[in-house]
């Protein structure tokens, strides 16, 4: 990107005399930032690397990516699968996003290219519970999320069969339907979930 100071009121240099001077710029897309937005992965969620989207190794598309660790940084949008928790590096000079010498830890929200998509509402898995989950009680006062169409046979799907469905998120546990059973924890603006038996 190039451009031209004149002062206001200047006519300016003639033409061939014209100061230009260049703005750094930053390279763009696969590989200018580790894992940036709307890059891929390839498959696995411990072992990785980043690869071209329209490639056939593409498992997974990053929708945010955010420095520091989850409890630290911002929640990741509600429909993301998995994480990929992104540790603190110091690659080969020139492969790193802004030549610094590093990649900082870090986290990537990803979603899945194919389904099905664990983060959906009802799809037993992410890294959120949000409205459309269902759940299943641990013991303890605790629950998991599973997916609302498991059947609790381990033999056939591997989930545990729903308890609860998480049919609102409210601020406060006084704002839930009456007909609320279990009060399940979100995080977020609304850190409450109203759930009711499946």
């Amino acid at each position: 990107m190039s451009g031209c100071q004149v002062w206001p009121g200047d006519s300016g240099p003639e033409p061939e005399e014209r100061t230009t001077t260049t703005a750094p710029t930053r390279p763009t897309g696969y590989g200018t930032v580790f894992l940036g937005i709307d890059e891929c992965s390839s498959f696995g969620t411990t072992s990785f690397t980043e690869v071209p989207c329209a490639s056939e190794r593409a498992a997974a598309r990053v929708v945010a990516r955010h420095d520091g660790t989850v409890p630290q940084g911002p929640p990741c949008p509600a429909t993301t699968d998995f994480v990929l928790h992104i540790s603190e590096s110091r690659p080969a000079p020139g492969a790193d996003e802004d030549g610094d010498g590093s990649v900082p830890q870090g986290y990537a929200c990803m979603r899945k290219l194919q389904p099905p998509h664990p983060g959906d509402p009802g799809g037993g898995g992410g890294p959120r519970t949000i409205v459309g989950d269902c759940v299943y009680g641990t013991g303890r006062g605790e629950v998991r999320e599973t997916a609302c169409d498991a059947d609790g046979d381990s033999d056939s799907d591997g989930g545990h069969a729903p308890e609860y469905r998480v049919t609102a998120a409210v601020e406060k546990r006084t704002q839930c339907p009456v007909s609320t059973d279990l009060y399940v924890q979100l995080g977020g603006s609304k850190p409450v979930g109203c759930a009711r038996p499946v």
